[in-house]
């Protein structure tokens, strides 16, 4: 091989990896983009401390490995401020594209044995935390009256 032609291969070989890495995204994580709306499903069935009727959906469907809501001014003091619904997957979650708060999810278990979801108060921002293997996402939501 003479010198011209190592120097041809390397030159595309470059312009190859400056390709792979600019205009594809085999190097970017995936996003999770989150979306919530809030339906009074049954506005007779309401109780007291009932939990809100949030559903949650995300852009596809996914296996999610981790879902964890916490109150957004407790986060931005601490971040390991306890969550009020964490749920985790050790092996199989069922691929998921809409969940309400508060739902059991098949394959998905709550971080700590016996805790279930708390009660969300009106006029309060949370955030929510979703993964799903390397794929992650955040969303603020709050409930209004």
């Amino acid at each position: 091989m003479t010198k011209k032609n190592l120097v041809l291969l390397l030159f595309t070989l470059g312009l190859a990896v400056v390709y792979a890495i600019w205009f594809t995204d085999w190097f970017h994580p995936v996003a999770l983009r989150i979306s919530h709306t809030h339906r009074d499903l049954h506005p007779h069935l309401q109780h007291g401390n009932a939990l809100p009727s949030l559903k949650f959906g995300v852009n596809g469907e996914f296996r999610l490995t981790e879902i964890k809501v916490v109150p957004l001014a407790g986060y931005e003091t601490n971040h390991n401020v306890l969550p009020l619904w964490h749920l985790i997957s050790d092996s199989n979650s069922v691929p998921v594209k809409t969940f309400f708060y508060g739902e059991y999810i098949r394959g998905m278990r709550p971080n700590f044995k016996g805790a279930g979801p708390e009660a969300l108060e009106t006029n309060v921002t949370y955030r929510m935390f979703v993964r799903a293997g390397k794929a992650a996402g955040q969303h603020d939501f709050d409930l209004q009256e």
